[in-house]
Parts: structure tokens; sequence; C-alpha cells
């Protein structure tokens, strides 16, 4: 009779790691896109043990997610009290919209000088998504299309470090919005964005550059900062 040769695999402590951190870094995503699509809103206590048992893991990865997010400024960690999504001040709000158009600016003037016919295609087919969007009322798409504009202008210039930093802003600013945005005035972003890729691709780079400045100046000038916080459940949140 034939013996059947059982083998038992071992894992070595590099592929744990790993597994780990692909564990960790599909909750950080999971968080992150839930709390910048306006699922999770600021003030949402993120509870360690309901996440763990949402993704079916154990709370010392819950506990790592939750301090990457907190060292990208989207929740907040505090002693005894546990972790929530962040509430940013009016202050960090403006000084986090100051640093964008610092940045922007000269990210547009980058742009301008090295612009191609194939990346004015690929920011206007990036637009015409946005217009799809904000046709059928997808707020969720709208929010997400909005803002990776911005990042899709800093990966067509090759310049991975300015999108992940751009990314991390945006992120922030998305959490400002929901605090402080009136409903309507997200509806002027996209016609915003229409200007700037016609101003980009005529590598006008005064006009493009003033226009962004006056694109992110108006979206600060949206903000009500009397506007009172709103609340939601992390399960539905994620669900």
């Amino acid at each position: 009779m034939r013996r059947l040769k059982v083998y038992t695999v071992l894992l070595s402590p590099a592929i744990i790691c790993t597994m780990e951190s692909s564990t960790t870094s599909t909750i950080v995503e999971a968080l992150t896109k839930a709390i910048v699509e306006h699922r999770l809103h600021p003030g949402t206590k993120l509870a360690e043990q309901k996440l763990a048992d949402h993704f079916g893991v154990s709370r010392t990865l819950v506990r790592q997610a939750l301090f990457q997010l907190s060292q990208n400024q989207l929740i907040r960690l505090e002693p005894a009290r546990g972790a929530f999504v962040a509430a940013p001040s009016v202050t960090e709000a403006r000084q986090v919209f100051a640093v964008r158009r610092m940045l922007e600016a000269e990210m547009t003037r980058a742009f301008v000088r090295s612009v191609t016919p194939a990346k004015v295609r690929a920011l206007k087919d990036h637009v015409a998504r946005e217009k799809l969007a904000v046709d059928s009322q997808d707020i969720r798409g709208r929010t997400e299309l909005l803002g990776d504009f911005h990042v899709r202008m800093a990966e067509l210039m090759g310049n991975e470090v300015l999108a992940q930093i751009l990314g991390d802003l945006i992120s922030r600013c998305s959490l400002i919005m929901r605090m402080y945005q009136s409903a309507s005035a997200a509806e002027h972003s996209h016609e915003e964005h229409a200007e700037i890729v016609k101003a980009l691709a005529a590598r006008d780079e005064d006009r493009a550059v003033r226009l962004m400045d006056e694109h992110l100046l108006h979206v600060e000038a949206s903000l009500r900062f009397d506007r009172q916080m709103p609340v939601n459940d992390i399960s539905m949140a994620l669900s």
C-alpha cells in the first residue's frame, strides 16, 4: 500500500512579516477610502475590537493600521480613549490649503513646461469621467475623481514623491471638506478643472497657475466653519 507523504510548511519570519504588512495595508486602505469618501465622519470612534472582528484579524494588526493612519493625520489617538477619525481645526484647515496652493502652483508651472499631447489627453479623459460622475450625482465617485485630478497631474509628470505628498494632503482636505463644505460648493470644481486643462494644453503658464490658485481659493472659500460636525457608525461605513 502506498504511503502518503505529509509535508509541513513552516513560514519564515520574513514571510509572516510580509503577510502581516499586507493585512495592515489592507486595513489602512479600507479606512482611508471610507474617510475620504465621507463614509466615516470626523469624530467617529474606531473601536479596535470592532475593526478586528470586521477584518478578521488580531487587534495588534488593527493597532498597527491605526498608528499609520495617525501618522497621515487622518485619525487621532487619545490615551485611554482610543482612536477617532480626525476633526481638523479651522486653523489646520487654512494651513493645509495654504500648503496646497504653494505646492500646486509650482507643480502647474512644471507641468506646462513638460506638457505633451498624451498628458493633455490623459487629463481630458479624467475630466470627462468627473463630468459623468457629476451628471449622474455619483457623490462618492465625484469626490474621488475631483481629488485625484491633482494627484494625476503629478503622476503624469513622473514624480511619485509629489503624487504621494499630494495624495496625503488631499486626503486631509477631503476630511476638512466633509466637516465644513456646503453641499452645493463641490459642483464648480469640475468646470474649473476643465479650464485648467485648456490652459495647460495651450502652454499658457501664467493662466494655468492663476486658474489653479483661484480653484483652490474657491474651494477654501466654500468652507463653512460654523457647520455642525456629523457622526457615523463604523459598521455602516465599512459595509
